[in-house]
């Protein structure tokens, strides 16, 4: 048998260059694209109007890949499947009307929960299960009793869990929590979280649900009523499938109360306040409400849902001063006014997502614990729940942290979590 004739070192290495050529750009990380190999495989699960923004702060990443989408409307199915694709430049992405169908597929590693707040525990549980990293929009679940059970099954499955509290990653309120705890404002005493006014959904009657809209998995584990555009449209204002303000935007502030404070893994003790309700409106949850959130050493958390959206903010007052974020600016306002000279040029506000998507995404690689893991997520919920039954009973209630469980208050007890609709469970 002949011996192979010997090639050059010279005309090798020219044959081997020449024939990466041959290969997609891709496979080789060039052109601002990661090698396949490299890349986190991501399905989107629920695409409206908070998905589009987020998704798209995903997909600047090259070392992503959205591959698959779920939504129970076609209308929007259509819509975030033509987006993704345009952002790759092909037509590869899949959708799908129900969202276990994606979580079937081994080569997704990660998930984007965008739902409505009903869904956001079940999704990330059935996630979990599926061996997939979550990254799930706010409030991570529409009960206390969820919440705990999803911080469970996190650990259970061993999942990397990302909660879509997203001014962790911003400078701003960075910035404020760092004044908080080095107390360049003093003692912190006082916590003033200004949401916005609640709307009210005014009645419209029963209507035929619209095609290509699978309404049932719409409403998931919620109770099944009549379909209306009101209900669907403004689910964020009816106990079965939202909270109003007090959580929809005072999650992200208890969050940042919370974290500031170091009680990450606790909370206030006492909660009493008051709220208007519109006896007219067809939506349940408060037009207004003013609640204290009492620690057990006296500092208070105040949620106030008043005035218009873009007047929102969260103020520390400590005993030498105060630190103050405007969420509509980004702007950062203190007293002393000398503090400000200790901050570093601005960044992005929290409009923007991409700093908390990164965590997320270095977290799937290393399995490091994300800037806001379950835990801190499920507590900062918490209080937001904790708030809106005393407001919904009438009443002040006394909170046990460590038990999660209210004191003497069986009602109360009993509202820490509620029944699912067939077949759903958690």
């Amino acid at each position: 048998m002949p011996r192979p004739t010997a090639i050059p070192r010279r005309r090798f290495l020219r044959q081997a260059s020449s024939g990466l050529a041959l290969l997609p750009a891709s496979a080789l990380g060039v052109e601002g694209k990661a090698p396949p190999s490299d890349q986190v495989t991501l399905g989107v699960i629920g695409y409206g109007g908070r998905c589009t923004v987020v998704l798209d702060h995903f997909m600047e990443f090259a070392d992503l890949r959205c591959i698959a989408l779920a939504d129970c409307q076609a209308v929007r199915r259509r819509a975030g499947k033509a987006r993704i694709d345009a952002r790759y430049g092909n037509t590869n992405c899949v959708d799908y009307s129900d969202f276990r169908a994606l979580l079937d597929r081994a080569d997704i590693q990660a998930v984007l929960i965008a739902t409505g707040d009903r869904w956001h525990t079940p999704a990330a549980i059935l996630a979990a299960q599926a061996g997939k990293d979550i990254f799930s929009e706010k409030p991570i679940s529409i009960t206390i009793a969820e919440g705990r059970a999803l911080v469970e099954a996190m650990a259970r499955y061993r999942r990397v869990y990302q909660a879509g509290h997203q001014r962790r990653s911003v400078d701003s309120y960075r910035f404020q929590a760092e004044v908080v705890r080095r107390r360049l404002i003093g003692k912190t005493h006082t916590v003033i979280c200004q949401q916005w006014e609640g709307p009210t959904v005014r009645l419209e009657a029963p209507q035929p649900v619209p095609p290509g809209f699978d309404y049932d998995m719409w409403l998931g584990p919620a109770p099944w009523h009549p379909y209306t555009n009101a209900r669907v449209n403004g689910w964020n204002y009816f106990w079965d499938t939202g909270g109003g303000p007090i959580i929809g935007m005072g999650c992200h502030y208890t969050d940042i109360a919370q974290w500031a404070l170091d009680r990450d893994d606790t909370g206030p003790v006492a909660y009493e306040g008051e709220a208007r309700f519109d006896p007219t409106a067809f939506s349940e949850t408060p037009v207004t409400a003013d609640i204290s959130c009492t620690y057990s050493d006296g500092v208070k958390i105040v949620l106030r849902s008043s005035g218009t959206f873009e007047a929102r903010y969260i103020r520390f007052v400590g005993s030498k001063g105060w630190v103050q974020v405007d969420d509509q600016t980004n702007v950062v306002t203190a007293e002393p006014k000398d503090l400000l000279r200790l901050r570093a040029i601005a960044a992005r506000s929290w409009a923007h997502t991409g700093d908390h998507a990164r965590d997320f995404l270095d977290c799937v690689r290393s399995r490091a614990k994300t800037t806001c893991d379950p835990e801190s997520a499920h507590r900062a919920t918490t209080v937001c729940h904790a708030a809106n039954l005393c407001i919904r009973l009438g009443r002040p209630l006394k909170w046990d942290p460590k038990a999660e469980s209210f004191l003497a208050d069986d009602e109360a007890n009993r509202l820490r979590s509620r029944c699912m609709r067939e077949p759903w469970t958690l």
